[in-house]
Order: C-alpha cells, then sequence, then structure tokens
C-alpha cells in the first residue's frame, strides 16, 4: 500500500466511523429510553441533576464496526480481538439496563480477554530485565504470558470505566489515547494498528458533541468498557507489543490518566478498610470538582495532562528536530490550557461574588420593605 493509499485509507476509517457514531446517536438515545437505561443521580458521585439515558457506547461500537468492516483487513488475532470486545459490548448494555454486580461483569471480563489471548495469540511475552547480574536484557514470562496479559486487558478496561464521571471525560481521553497510538503506528509503520485506531478516534470524535456538558446522553459502561478493551489490547498489537513487553513507557504514558487514577482508587480503598471494587467520590475528576473548577474546567484539565502524556509517548517513538518540536507543543499546550483555566475561574469566582452580592442586596431589600409594612 503506498502512502496516498495509507493516508485516505486512514481518513476514509476516521471520517466513516464518526459519521456512523454521530448519526446513531440520537437513535441510541432513544432506544436507551425504550428499554429504561437511564442514570438517576441517586448518590453525591453523580454530577448530573436529572436522569440521562446511558448505552451512548452502542454508537460508537456500531460506528467503530462499520469502518473496520469497509478499511481492515482481517486476520484471527483482530477477528478474535473483535470478539472480545462484542461480548464485552454485550455486557455492557445489560449492565446500562440492569445494573449487575461487580463480581459477575469481571468474571466476563475476564472470559472476553481471554479470547484474543488463548485464540488469537495476543500475549505479552518478554520483559526488559532489570537484573544488572543477567546477561540477557529480557525476561521471558513463559506459562506466565496468559495471565499476565489478561489482568493487563482487564485493568485497563476498567481503567478507562472508572475515569467516566465527567461528561465528556472518558471518551475524550480514550479519543486522545487513540490518536497517540494512530501517530505512533503511523510513524512505525504498523498500518494495521493506524487503521483500527483511526476507527476508533473517530467514534469517539462522532460522539463527543452529544456527550459534552451538559451531556445529552452518557456512553455507559458499553462504552467505557468497549474503549478500554480496545486500546488495551491494541497496545500491545504490533509494533507496540515491543514497547509493552519491553519497556512499558509507550502504553504506560498513553493510558497514563486513567492508570493512576486506578492505582490511587484502589489503593485508597484497601488503606480505607473497604473493597477495591467498591464505588466512592475520590477519583481525581471528583477532586477537581471539590477543589473549585466546574465540570467543563475539570475535564479540560485531564484533557491536557493526557495530551501531554500522549505527545512524550510519541516523542519515545520519534527522534532528532521531531522531538524538540513535540516537546515545544506540548508546553505550548500545558500553558495554554492552564491559563484558559486561571481566567476562566477568576471570571466565574468574579461572577459568583457578584451573585451572592446582589442575592444579598435583594434579600437586605425585602427585609427593610418587610419592616416599614409592619410600622405602617
Amino acid at each position: 500500500m503506498s502512502e496516498y493509499q495509507v493516508i485516505w485509507t486512514i481518513i476514509g476509517a476516521f471520517v466513516l466511523s464518526g459519521v456512523l457514531a454521530y448519526m446513531l446517536t440520537p437513535l441510541v438515545k432513544r432506544f436507551a429510553y425504550a428499554i429504561g437505561a437511564i442514570d438517576v443521580p441517586k448518590d453525591n458521585r453523580r454530577m448530573h441533576k436529572k436522569p440521562i439515558p446511558r448505552l451512548g457506547g452502542l454508537a460508537i461500537f456500531i460506528g467503530f464496526l462499520g469502518a473496520i468492516l469497509v478499511f481492515y483487513r482481517f486476520d484471527m488475532q483482530m477477528l478474535s480481538i473483535l470478539l472480545g470486545s462484542m461480548l464485552i459490548v454485550v455486557l455492557g448494555i445489560f449492565d446500562d439496563v440492569l445494573a449487575l454486580g461487580a463480581k459477575f461483569k469481571f468474571v466476563v471480563q475476564i472470559i472476553a480477554a481471554a479470547i484474543p489471548v488463548c485464540v488469537g495469540g495476543l500475549q505479552i511475552k518478554v520483559f526488559t530485565s532489570f537484573n544488572p547480574f543477567s546477561s540477557s536484557p529480557y525476561f521471558f514470562l513463559g506459562i506466565f504470558s496468559i495471565p499476565v496479559t489478561i489482568i493487563w486487558i482487564v485493568g485497563i478496561t476498567n481503567a478507562v470505566n472508572l475515569i467516566d464521571g465527567l461528561d465528556g471525560l472518558a471518551v475524550g481521553v480514550s479519543s486522545i489515547a487513540s490518536l497517540t497510538m494512530l501517530a505512533v503506528g503511523l510513524l512505525n509503520n504498523e498500518i494495521g494498528v493506524a487503521i483500527v485506531m483511526a476507527c476508533l478516534t473517530g467514534a469517539c470524535l462522532g460522539f463527543m458533541p452529544y456527550n459534552f456538558n451538559p451531556a445529552e446522553i452518557f456512553m455507559g459502561d458499553t462504552g467505557s468498557t468497549f474503549l478500554g478493551f480496545m486500546l488495551a489490547t491494541m497496545s500491545i498489537s504490533g509494533f507496540f507489543k515491543f514497547y509493552a513487553v519491553i519497556s512499558f513507557a509507550v502504553p504506560l504514558l498513553i493510558l497514563g490518566l486513567p492508570i493512576f487514577d486506578t492505582i490511587s482508587a484502589i489503593t485508597r480503598r484497601v488503606m480505607e478498610g473497604r473493597s477495591p471494587m467498591s464505588p466512592d467520590r475520590g477519583h481525581v475528576h471528583h477532586r477537581l470538582v471539590d477543589m473549585g473548577f466546574n465540570v467543563k474546567q475539570a475535564v479540560a484539565i485531564l484533557y491536557a495532562v493526557s495530551g501531554t502524556l500522549g505527545l512524550a509517548a510519541v516523542v519515545l517513538t520519534t527522534s532528532g528536530e521531531a522531538k524538540a518540536m513535540l516537546l515545544l507543543l506540548s508546553v505550548i499546550l500545558a500553558v495554554c490550557v492552564g491559563g484558559w483555566i486561571l481566567v476562566n475561574r477568576r471570571r466565574a469566582s468574579r461572577a459568583r461574588v457578584q451573585q451572592l452580592l446582589n442575592e444579598a442586596s435583594s434579600k437586605t431589600k425585602e427585609s427593610h420593605e418587610e419592616e416599614n409594612n409592619g410600622k405602617h
């Protein structure tokens, strides 16, 4: 495939998946209402105040599937990944409607992860050896490659699910991660990985307008677990296998935000004597909101963090002037987002102060009028 063919294939996959997801989301929204897949705010972890339909991930999945069927040349490994992802999507649909138990979902996720691992041969087989006394630079996992790979896939699947706590957060972070993998795939001639990531990025961006604050629809577990599953499996496929099994630097950077949030959540819950699967309001996005940022500002901060980590991952796979340019771009991005947040926070603070003053003034006037009426 020539360079021009690759470029047009990437563009075609991106556009088709995006258009499909965008057009299907209103239909999925009506379907969610029809089957009762509604998120009702019943605790302080929810940021919304009114019932919102879930199941938006179904539009993402169908958009992705439609594009990949058109543009991708399948092999056994990719077929096994798709089969596992379909099981994840079916599980997510039932969970969005019936609110399934955590243990049951965990078992099904292990089965879904085992399909590409055992059937498609998608396995992490070697690590970098950190033993200074060893003559071999690598450590081979042997029979442990299967459980290690399954743990990685299930872990990332749930990590993306855990950050799905603010409007547009999980789908935006997943878009950045998949776009990063697309770039790394292109830079290293992994065309298959790039096409899959183009389909995933387009599907995410097609759904995103409906998920921005205030969201019209949530992607639910159907979307967050599907995105996590695809990012996890593709992070150890093709060229990424080198980074995932030897240094872990690239996939850890690309998926750094959900991994950090998951590790901190598990650590926090265990130290408090609770189950690692028990929900709480201590995630990084909750903390940002509790610090005084509104939903849009908190999401923008986490987008910037995820984008910077993604650029750093691309830097590790490039050299020369490209590194300097990408590092400069990441710094500019961080500064711009930081400046925008500070300006908006000051405006919001001034507006809030003015609102409080106006409310206090109106109450004072009302009390004076009541006193005057009482005297008369």
